[in-house]
């Protein structure tokens, strides 16, 4: 009979509970790899036959995975069994930590290479994270236990995701595949690994729920039923309230008050006019569609109403006589006007003081005596006027609070006026999320932003933002199927430009982590200088030693090896033996021949400052000589160094004059709420937060790595640059300072049509600071 425990009766490491967990796990998903690796011949050689010019990349591919199977399943095996060791010492291995252990014997850069095989690394974790979160989360909590009661997520868990993607990596590192390869290949291993590890999983909590671990938690969350409905709520109205958790801010708000509204009416008894029955034109959408369009309809119509009373006051009322434009007619107007636009358009376009939909009304009603329609007999239909109102609104919106200047700016502007086509044959754009074509505007829109063209990918990105603009000007007529496959093309293209995005990032991180490795040698190296000379009488020419070669031989023996290694211990006790050897010249000690003993190592230092042999000799005989004439009292014989060459390390973050928004150091001046700080402490990797200039310009910033040195946090924009490195108590002092806050993950749609409802109702809520 299995022992139980409950999670108060336990504090420390259950070695037995341990050991079965890792013979039910590791060997398995050892086993399960081996299997799928055993199939990639098939799938590589399938791929060869339609592979083109790349056809010999795989069957090269075929061959070596075959020559190097048991080197592969080897490696898998020994990045588990690290990982699981660490876990059992008490101290999880993280993957980012694993990853910076595999780059610590060099100094250079990852390849792009190797970030592009991490990056598929790391999606092949996201869909094992996707397919079995539910079971991951339990082990997390169970294994943390039987391990002493540590802390498990996905980035600690030994044989989590995460730690698998990092085994498929490293599994294949050495081998002599093309990168195009090399990608399918972790591609193949998504396809066949899934599937058996989630098998593994189940296996292993049940495993552990039979020795009684944690036996009390729930073993899945059952899908909640959801709650009656009063007998007075009909299935539209349900349709109603059950959209609201889905639905975005401006939607949800909106979607709460007409439900309101007619429920109120019901138990009256009444009707309201004009509420429950929207105009022509809205009454087809069913459910949540057709409340937000109401709701829309009649905000618009209050607005609108307000603007003429106050320009007609004073003013004799208009005649009659006048007639709608017809839909055929509004149609015809806007073709004219999407294939040559106005100067005056164009202009709005560019001008942030000017109201889009108010130029766009005159523009449609001067235009229609194309059509032999005299503007001033013709006037737009309430429907029309709110489909024009509410594009123009949106643009207004989007041109002003994106980051879309010059040519971005342009690109997105020429997209108004199909989507004033869009709005009048198909309302539901506003309110479905999935409609071709604001799916069309976001990726368009995402492209765009922030997108000056500094870059070859950038200026690329936006030529095929240009192509798709042009294709969409030239060829929408009245079928909105033009709007899917140009999404469909360019979400493709943007994939790609993804991709890239993300090499860049982890570009970002591996510079950040480079930097601040250089600085903590730095600080070590200082600190060393400061004990041995400060406050201490030294000849020019043994300070020069110390604060130029030797120095820089100490921060690379620290970068190269670490401040733990042999090479740093000899270095240090080079110093020391020349600092000795000063201490006896100065209690005048004549005739020893002075540094006999270290002149290797001192030839070893000037050698790695760039110095030939030659020149290292005669450096050394400098200080030789310099001992000499301090033994001797003499001090007009002291020598100087030969010239020392030029060596420059790279800047250090602080030291970097580019680096943007370079916070202060110390917390002690620093005023911030601690509670704030923890929070930034525990913030998730690619977590989105927006940052505000003294502009009060906002740029969206993503949390991309966390310095294991320095604890400081790395933001990159969203073109994969850093722009942001700061400590969790900086930031909270930029929260104090209101220069941050949280950052609301909505597409550019949503968060535009957000903006239009704050500009037209005056209950608009302000962001919330973090």
């Amino acid at each position: 009979m299995p022992n139980s425990f409950t999670a108060t009766e336990r504090t420390g490491r259950d070695q037995r509970l341990l050991d079965q967990a890792r013979d039910t796990a590791v060997p398995p998903l050892v086993d399960t790899f081996a299997v799928a690796l055993g199939r990639f011949d098939d799938a590589l050689f399938d791929r060869a036959e339609r592979a083109g010019h790349s056809q010999m990349a795989f069957l090269d591919a075929m061959r070596e995975l075959r020559r190097r199977r048991d080197e592969i399943v080897a490696r898998f095996r020994a990045h588990l069994v690290k990982a699981w060791h660490s876990l059992e010492a008490g101290d999880p291995l993280s993957v980012e930590h694993a990853l910076a252990q595999n780059n610590e014997s060099s100094l250079s850069l990852v390849s792009d290479q190797e970030l592009e095989s991490r990056l598929a690394a790391r999606n092949l974790a996201s869909v094992i994270m996707r397919e079995w979160k539910p079971v991951l989360v339990r082990l997390d909590r169970r294994l943390g236990w039987i391990a002493g009661n540590v802390t498990l997520d996905n980035d600690h868990n030994p044989i989590g995701p995460e730690h698998i993607g990092v085994a498929v990596h490293e599994a294949f590192s050495t081998c002599d595949l093309t990168p195009e390869v090399r990608l399918v290949v972790i591609k193949l291993c998504e396809r066949d690994l899934v599937p058996g590890i989630g098998r593994i999983y189940e296996a292993l909590d049940q495993r552990l729920v039979q020795a009684g671990v944690m036996p009390e938690m729930p073993a899945a969350r059952k899908q909640a039923r959801p709650a009656p409905r009063p007998a007075d709520i009909d299935e539209e109205d349900a349709d109603v309230l059950e959209a609201e958790d889905s639905a975005p801010n401006w939607a949800a708000r909106f979607v709460n008050r007409m439900a309101g509204s007619r429920q109120q009416m019901r138990g009256g008894g009444g009707h309201m006019q004009g509420m429950a029955d929207g105009p022509p034109g809205y009454s087809g959408g069913p459910g949540a569609q057709g409340v937000l369009l109401e709701a829309l309809h009649h905000l618009l119509q209050e607005s609108r109403h307000g603007r003429e009373s106050s320009q007609q006051q004073g003013q004799a009322p208009s005649g009659g006589g006048q007639r709608d434009l017809s839909q055929r007619e509004m149609l015809s107007v806007l073709s004219l006007l999407q294939a040559s636009p106005s100067a005056t358009l164009r202009a709005a376009i560019g001008d942030t003081g000017e109201s889009l939909a108010q130029r766009l009304k005159s523009e449609v009603l001067s235009s229609a005596t194309q059509l032999g329609v005299d503007p001033a007999m013709a006037r737009l239909a309430p429907v029309d006027e709110d489909a024009i109102d509410l594009v123009g609104m949106l643009f207004d919106v989007m041109l002003d609070e994106r980051d879309l200047e010059g040519r971005p700016r342009e690109l997105i502007g020429r997209l108004v006026v199909p989507f004033v086509k869009v709005a009048l044959l198909d309302r539901r754009m506003f309110v479905q999320k999935t409609h071709p074509a604001r799916r069309l505007l976001n990726v368009l829109a995402e492209a765009c932003e922030g997108n000056n063209g500094e870059s070859a990918a950038e200026r690329t990105l936006l030529t095929k933002v240009e192509e798709v603009v042009d294709r969409l000007v030239a060829e929408f007529n009245e079928n909105l199927a033009i709007f899917l496959t140009l999404e469909e093309e360019f979400r493709a293209f943007l994939d790609q430009h993804r991709r890239r995005i993300e090499i860049a990032e982890r570009r970002a991180a591996e510079i950040q982590r480079g930097q601040e490795r250089l600085e903590a040698a730095r600080i070590r190296t200082n600190a060393e200088l400061e004990a041995r000379l400060t406050g201490r009488p030294v000849p020019q020419a043994i300070d020069d030693f110390m604060r130029q070669p030797w120095a820089h031989h100490v921060t690379m023996t620290v970068l190269r090896e670490g401040e733990e290694s042999d090479g740093l211990g000899e270095a240090l006790a080079l110093a020391d033996g020349l600092l000795e050897e000063l201490s006896e010249a100065q209690r005048h000690v004549i005739g020893k021949p002075w540094l006999q003993a270290w002149r290797p190592a001192l030839q070893q230092v000037f050698s790695s400052v760039g110095m030939n042999a030659d020149a290292a000799s005669a450096a050394v005989d400098a200080l030789h000589d310099t001992l000499q004439a301090v033994a001797a009292s003499r001090p007009d014989l002291e020598r100087s160094l030969p010239e020392l060459p030029q060596v420059v390390l790279p800047k250090s973050a602080s030291e970097d004059e580019n680096a943007p928004i370079q916070l202060i150091g110390g917390t002690d001046t620093l005023e911030f709420d601690h509670t704030d700080a923890d929070h930034f402490r525990k913030l998730a990797i690619g977590t989105w937060l927006d940052f505000i200039d003294k502009d009060n310009k906002v740029q969206p910033g993503k949390l991309s790595w966390v310095s294991p040195i320095s604890s400081r946090l790395l933001f990159v924009n969203r073109r994969g640059v850093r722009f942001c490195v700061a400590s969790p108590e900086e930031l909270a002092a930029m929260v104090r300072m209101g220069r941050l806050r949280t950052h609301h993950d909505e597409d550019a749609f949503d968060s535009a049509m957000q903006g239009v409802i704050d500009r037209l109702d005056p209950g608009a809520s302000v962001p919330a600071a973090v």
